[in-house]
C-alpha cells in the first residue's frame, strides 16, 4: 500500500473505514481524518435521519466539532431516500473533498451504502411519488404478505434469492417492477463501475469476545443515554422504514406488550450481535479490504 502521511498523499485517495456495529470504526474515523485535515462522509442508512441520534449512534457533538461530517441528521423520519441516492451524494461530495483536501474519508456499517460508493449499484429508474405512494397504500391495507406474494408474481426469480424478511427490499423490488415494467431481476447487471480515484478499505474486526462486549455495553448506554424516551417519541410514527432498526422495533415490541422490558433489552443486544455477523459475513466476500483488529494497528498502517 503506498504511504500516507500527514504532510500529504501521493495522489488522492478515499479512505473507506467500515466494520461491524459498536467495532469503534467511528471514533477511528474521526482521529483519522483529524489528522490528515479532511472531512466524514457518513455511509450509515439510519444516521442520515433526525431524530432518532441515540439508536443510530450519531457522531457526538464533540466529534462533529472535530470533524465535518456529512450525509447525517439531515431528513425528516418519512423523507425517501436510497441507495442510488447516496451514490450520488457520496460521490459528489468525494469528488470535492479530493479536489479541495487530497483525502476523504467515508464511514459506515451500513453494506449497500459502501458498496454503492466503492463499487456502484446498478442503474435503476427513479420510481414516481405516485407509484410509491400507491404501493404503501395497498401495503397498508393487504399487508407483507400480500406484497411477498406480489413479488413472487412479478419476479420469481428474484422472489427467491431476496430474504422476503427484509420488506424495504421487497417493497423497493415491487416499485422497480412497477416502474419499469420489466423484471428486477433484469435489471441487476452487478457490474462494477472504477472509480477515477485511489480507494483503500479498511475494516476494523475486533475479536469476536470483544465485539460482543462492546455492543452488550453500548446498549446498557443507550438505555441510560434515554433509548426508551427516543423510541416513545417517534412511536406514532413506528410504520415508517427509517424505524425499521434494531433498537426501536425491539422498543415499540415492548410498547405494544408484545413483550416486557427487560426482554425487549435483551433482544436489542442479541439482535445487535446478529446483525455485527452479518456484517463481517458481508466484507469477508471480499478480498481487497485491509482487516486490523485495534485502530492502533490502521494508523500505524497508515503511517499517520
Amino acid at each position: 500500500m503506498k504511504p500516507i502521511t500527514s504532510s500529504g498523499l501521493s495522489e488522492p485517495a478515499l479512505i473507506v473505514i467500515t466494520g461491524p456495529t459498536a467495532s469503534g470504526k467511528s471514533a477511528l474515523a474521526v482521529e483519522i481524518a483529524e489528522r490528515l485535515g479532511t472531512e466524514i462522509i457518513s455511509a450509515d442508512s439510519r444516521q442520515i435521519y433526525q431524530g432518532i441520534p441515540i439508536v443510530t449512534a450519531m457522531p457526538t457533538d464533540e466529534e462533529r466539532t472535530r470533524v465535518r461530517h456529512h450525509l447525517v441528521d439531515m431528513l425528516p423520519l418519512e423523507a425517501y431516500y436510497s441507495a442510488s441516492e447516496f451514490e450520488r451524494d457520496a460521490l459528489a461530495l468525494t469528488r470535492r473533498l479530493l479536489k479541495e483536501k487530497g483525502v476523504a474519508v467515508a464511514c459506515g456499517g451500513s453494506m449497500m451504502y459502501v458498496d454503492a460508493l466503492c463499487r456502484g449499484i446498478d442503474d435503476l429508474p427513479t420510481v414516481p411519488d405516485s407509484i410509491r405512494n400507491g404501493l404503501k397504500q395497498e401495503l397498508d391495507e393487504k399487508g407483507t404478505e400480500w406484497l411477498i406474494e406480489e413479488l413472487r408474481r412479478l419476479d420469481p426469480e428474484y422472489h427467491a434469492a431476496v430474504d422476503l424478511k427484509n420488506i424495504k427490499r421487497v417493497f423497493h423490488a415491487v416499485e422497480i417492477i412497477r416502474t419499469a415494467g420489466r423484471t428486477y431481476t433484469s435489471l441487476r447487471t452487478g457490474k462494477i463501475r472504477p472509480r477515477e480515484f485511489r480507494i483503500i478499505r479498511i475494516c476494523l474486526e475486533p475479536p469476536r469476545e470483544i465485539l460482543f462486549d462492546r455492543i452488550n455495553r453500548r446498549v446498557d448506554a443507550m438505555i441510560t443515554a434515554g433509548l426508551e424516551e427516543e423510541a416513545r417519541g417517534v412511536y406514532p410514527m413506528r410504520h415508517l422504514n427509517s424505524l425499521n432498526t434494531v433498537g426501536l422495533k425491539e422498543m415499540f415490541a415492548w410498547f405494544d406488550g408484545i413483550m416486557d422490558r427487560d426482554t425487549a433489552i435483551a433482544r436489542i443486544k442479541k439482535n445487535t450481535r446478529v446483525y455485527a455477523k452479518k456484517q463481517i459475513t458481508w466484507r469477508k466476500r471480499e478480498q481487497d479490504w485491509i482487516r486490523r483488529t485495534t485502530p492502533g494497528e490502521i494508523l500505524s498502517l497508515l503511517g499517520i
